[in-house]
């Protein structure tokens, strides 16, 4: 398994990630962002979209679930399965059908949907001082090369 250990000192080095992220998914990834509350999941998520030409707003789909995204090369779907409280919630989503050759999805709190696609890249946040540790896990031939180019 590759790996990536990085810290972030700010909030701006977290979207700087995801803009760095960005350009690097490949359609069909699926991305596990872990870690507490207030560990800058969505930050992450925001600076992925931010470098992917997303100019609008992007909030956590801590509600809805899921908020879709289009863009020229795919389609990106980021979830929050925080409010799950039933691992069957996903299978009476419907919600699979995003997880598919054409769409990149990020994934907040995958653990509550057991079910989920296999991760092409988990990553891991965690407070760490002042700012963030983050571990980033590659676990399908996609993910290596997207971590691959970011080690470079």
């Amino acid at each position: 398994m590759t790996k990536v250990n990085r810290f972030l000192a700010t909030e701006d080095d977290t979207l700087a990630l995801g803009r760095t992220l960005a350009p690097l998914l490949e359609p069909g990834m699926v991305l596990h962002l872990r870690g507490d509350l207030g560990a800058g999941k969505t930050t992450l998520a925001r600076g992925i979209l931010h470098g992917l030409g997303h100019k609008g707003r992007v909030k956590s789909p801590t509600y809805t679930l899921v908020e879709p995204y289009q863009f020229s090369r795919l389609y990106l779907y980021h979830f929050d399965f925080y409010r799950f409280l039933d691992p069957e919630e996903l299978a009476n989503s419907g919600f699979r059908e995003y997880f598919n050759p054409e769409s990149v999805c990020l994934v907040e709190w995958p653990e509550k949907a057991p079910e989920l696609p296999a991760a092409d890249l988990d990553i891991s946040m965690r407070p760490d001082g002042e700012g963030r540790a983050i571990v980033i896990s590659a676990h399908t031939e996609a993910g290596r090369r997207c971590l691959d180019k970011l080690k470079d």
